[in-house]
């Protein structure tokens, strides 16, 4: 059966949440946004693309800063309303620098730093 990237649903934004993965290690790196044709950018070239909200344009992972997101996998969960790309990261999936944008946790009420910028 063929994949078409209209039969996803989408935000009344035309956006849906798409959750990278580590694809060696099962690490959750990030989560960001895509809409059909980055959906379709992605498939066709293997390079993670997002849909930026404040640029309004579209972001290949890594275009600026290396940090490439290489597709090994694409995922759609049961409800076809959000996204699991895993990946094959090259450098920080995070824009601070970090490996995870999950660096933050919450631990008996206190917030604590779970890993530094590389």
């Amino acid at each position: 059966m063929s994949f078409d990237p209209a039969t996803l649903k989408y935000s009344d934004q035309g956006l849906i949440p798409a959750i990278a993965q580590d694809d060696a290690t099962g690490e959750v790196l990030m989560m960001a946004w895509m809409n059909a044709e980055a959906v379709r950018q992605t498939l066709d070239t293997g390079r993670v693309t997002y849909w930026s909200r404040s640029r309004q344009s579209f972001w290949v992972k890594g275009e600026s800063s290396g940090n490439v997101q290489e597709l090994v996998d694409f995922r759609v969960d049961c409800d076809r309303d959000c996204l699991l790309v895993r990946v094959r990261q090259t450098g920080p999936a995070c824009h601070t620098n970090r490996r995870s944008c999950f660096y933050t946790a919450v631990r008996d009420g206190t917030e604590v730093e779970l890993m530094k910028p590389e």
